[in-house]
Formats: C-alpha cells, structure tokens, sequence
C-alpha cells in the first residue's frame, strides 16, 4: 500500500536517518581509536576488533536480515534494527572494558544489518517514478554526507572531552537520535503484512553465513596475519561453501519453500553484471581511502587531518552527484552507469599521469579527486536505481540485500588486494617510493573502473534485449486476442 503523500517526507527521514546512523558509526569510531586505546588501555588486537567487528557482523547478515523483513515485514525488522543499534550504542558509551566493547560492536553491527537492508525495500515499495529516483539520490547524498560528517564530529567529540568522558560521546549520542527515529518509523512508515506460512530458511542462513564469514574472514585479518596458510585455506573452503549454499536453496526452491536468497535474480544477465559493475567500482572506492591515507601519512608525512581534508572534495562530490540523476532524461539515466564508470576509470588514470608530471597533492590533485567521486555517486545512484526497478515488489527485499551485501565485501577484497600491492610496492620509507607505488596502484585502479565499464554495458544491452523480447511476446499476445 503506497503511503500518503505528506507522510512521505518524514517516511524518507525515517529510513536515511537510519542510514546516515549506520555509516557515520564508522568514520567516528575510526577517530576515536587513539582515546580508546589510551582509555581501556586495548591491545592491537582489540581495537582491530572494534572496528572489522562491527563490519563483519553487518556485512554477514546483511542478506538474511533483509530476507526476515520480507518474512515478517520491513516495518518490524527496521524498528527491531533500530532498537538494537541505539541499545547497543549506550552500551558501547558505558563499556568498562575492551573486551565488552568489542561484543557490543559485533551486536551493533547486526543492529544494523537489520535496519539498513529494509531502507532501499521501503524506498521501492513506497516511491514510484521520478520520486524514486529523488529518494535513490537524497540516499545517496546520505551516504556521502555521513562520510564528511563522520570525520568531523570524531574529532570534535574527542577533542571536546565532554565531561571527561574523551570518546564515550561518540557512541551515546546515537542514543537520542535513535529513540526520535524509532518514534518516527512507527509513526509514518505503514504497516505491512507478514508473510503468512513461510519460515525463515534455517539452513540458508547457516550455509550463507558459513560461507561469507569464510570469505570475509581472511580478508579483514589477512594483512595482519602476513597472508598465512590458514587465511587460504579459509578462501578454498569458501569456494564449497557457496556450492553448498546454492546447492541447498535450489533444493530448497523446488520443493515450493521460501529461501533466503532468491537465486532467479542471478539468472538475469542484466542484474548478473549490473551487480558486477556494482562490485567493481566498490572495489576501487574502498581501497582509495585506505591507500591514499597510507601515501598522504606515511608516504608525503601529511597529517592525519590533512589527509581526511583532502577526501572531501571526492565525499562531497558523490553527494552532489546522486541528485542530478533525477534531473536526466529517461535515456541519460539508462546511460549513467556506462558514462560514470567510464570517467571514474579516466580520473584514476588522470590522477596517475598527474603523478608521473610530479604534481603530488595540491589543488589539481583535489580536483580530479573531485571528479572521480562525482563519477562514483553518477554511477551508484543510476544503478541503484535502474537495478531496484527490475524487480517486483516480492522480490524487494533480495535485491536490497544483494545491494547492500556487494559494495561491503567488494570493499574488504578491495583493501585486501589493493592495500597489499601497495604496501609490496614500498618495501621502505621515501617519497620517491610512495609516488612510484601509488602511480602503480592508481592505473590499476583505472583497469578495474573500465571492467566495471565493460559490466555496465554488458547490463544495459542484455535489459534492451530483455525489453525487446518482451515487446515481441506482448504484440503476438495482442495479435492473438485480436485474431480469437
């Protein structure tokens, strides 16, 4: 049932609060690490924990918790979602220890595994059209925003010592917030259905997480754990794991049961590498904030604040970007995800040759920066939206959890691969060598960007055969009413 037209401000408030909540979390805690280590006195170990902890857990139940707000509804699950995180936040604001505030961090995170997936399923259920796009880029601007937003407040709260508390406000303020957009969901956001008769997919969710925390696992500790034989071993076993998941939904499918991830989506070349193009891009995204911080820092011996400022022009122009995909036309917007990965992969490139003409940082370096944010927040926003409006309302909450659940692991390979060529690539200290491995690291940056291209176009032209099929199948129904 599509919501009133007056609710539906306060509808979107609802849902990209919860949004903007889940991802400044990050970027603040991030900050405060320092003041945490000092305060709890945490190891290396711990404080590795507080922060993969937390994206490990959301990343892993992402698609499940997307799937039980189909099963018992999005409204219930973005509540319970709700709860969780601001329980949790207080939580992580009173912890004692190290060690309770790394448990609290894993629950927070599926906290918000639960709440976020349900955001893009309100979005499609709620919003038609041009209204969709408009949310798809305000949850872009979110997205963006949070980042930037993130940064500053980590600071400013640790730096401003709030009653003696140093990093304890970065967390209990998510309290306040979290109760007013709680009362605001029950509120404006409607109420819908239960899937009556069907179950959660118990041996789904087991198989799926088995397999994603094989995957993920290696790649947030495998760094740190020189690339051991365990973190392969951890890899080959993910390989059966995902057989076995596929396996047992297919079984599962057949037998006329509800599984946890509908795997028909992934028979549709059109979404197949729309998710591909997806993946890429992220892939690259995530590694440029860990790599350019390790170049600017240890590389240049840039400051820390320097080298958060200098991510702003690329933050804010992602935000900028998602907005103006609204204002396209209908073709501009089926080719936005083709252009956007085309320029992102030729601001990579533009930053290497920058590079290579010993202009190191500075404005001309910020700008292309700029640029290749603006192609990123062009791209995601377009796909975002041209992927959610391929489905059907039942299939909502799959492709939610698929956009969720993609960019995050694509973000982890990417650090893991891309952080490490770059750390191989600066066997010592020097700006000559920094330079010459970032060089290195920014072409392939760019070869990835143009396979996210490929995929892009791949998308589109399988969805325009798709449409001229079912354009073929319509006239011959008519033809035949006509002729009966």
């Amino acid at each position: 049932m599509m919501l009133a037209q007056q609710s539906k401000p306060w509808l979107l408030v609802a849902l990209l609060g919860a949004v903007f909540l889940g991802n400044i979390d990050v970027a603040v805690v991030n900050i405060a690490l320092p003041a945490i280590h000092a305060s709890l006195h945490a190891s290396d170990a711990e404080l590795e924990l507080i922060v993969s902890g937390y994206t490990l857990a959301y990343g892993v139940s992402l698609i499940t918790c997307a799937r039980l707000g189909y099963l018992r509804g999005y409204l219930r699950m973005f509540i319970l979602g709700l709860g969780v995180f601001t329980l949790t936040s207080l939580a992580c604001g009173l912890a004692p220890n190290a060690l309770v505030l790394v448990m609290m961090r894993i629950i927070q995170g599926i906290g918000t595994a639960m709440m976020v997936p349900q955001v893009l399923t309100g979005i499609q259920i709620n919003f038609e059209g041009a209204a969709r796009v408009r949310a798809i880029g305000l949850f872009t601007i979110v997205l963006s925003g949070s980042a930037i937003l993130g940064q500053i407040l980590g600071g400013v709260l640790v730096s401003a010592n709030l009653f003696g508390a140093t990093w304890r406000p970065i967390f209990l303020i998510n309290v306040p917030i979290g109760v007013i957009l709680m009362i605001l969901a029950a509120t404006f956001l409607p109420v819908d259905q239960r899937q009556q008769g069907q179950r959660l997919d118990l041996g789904g969710v087991a198989t799926l997480s088995a397999a994603l925390l094989l995957l993920v696992v290696p790649l947030i500790f495998g760094q740190d754990a020189g690339w051991s034989v365990w973190i392969w071993i951890c890899f080959l076993a993910s390989l059966p794991a995902f057989a076995i998941f596929v396996g047992w939904e297919r079984k599962l499918a057949r037998r006329g049961g509800s599984p946890v991830l509908n795997l028909r989506l992934l028979t549709r070349l059109p979404i197949v590498y729309g998710l591909a193009c997806l993946a890429l891009s992220n892939v690259t995204y995530f590694a440029m904030l860990f790599v350019l911080a390790l170049y600017l820092q240890q590389g240049l011996g840039e400051t820390p604040t320097y080298a958060g400022l200098i991510l702003v022009p690329w933050v804010a122009a992602f935000g900028i970007a998602g907005p103006l995909v609204g204002r396209l036309p209908a073709t501009g917007r089926r080719l936005a995800p083709l252009l956007g990965t085309l320029l992102l992969a030729a601001s990579y490139a533009s930053l290497g040759v920058t590079l290579l003409a010993g202009v190191t940082t500075g404005p001309l370096f910020m700008s292309l920066l700029g640029i290749g944010g603006f192609s990123l927040g062009l791209q995601f926003t377009a796909l975002v939206t041209l992927l959610t409006s391929s489905v059907k309302s039942r299939d909502a909450a799959d492709m939610s959890g698929l956009l969720n659940t993609i960019p995050r692991i694509a973000g982890v390979l990417g650090v893991a691969v891309f952080g490490s060529l770059y750390l191989s690539l600066v066997p010592g200290k020097g700006q000559g060598i920094a330079i010459h491995a970032f060089t290195i690291v920014l072409f392939a940056f760019a070869a990835t960007a143009f396979l996210a291209a490929v995929a892009a176009y791949l998308s589109l032209h399988y969805a325009k055969s798709a449409a001229s099929d079912d354009a073929v199948v319509l006239r011959q129904e008519r033809l035949s009413e006509v002729e009966g």
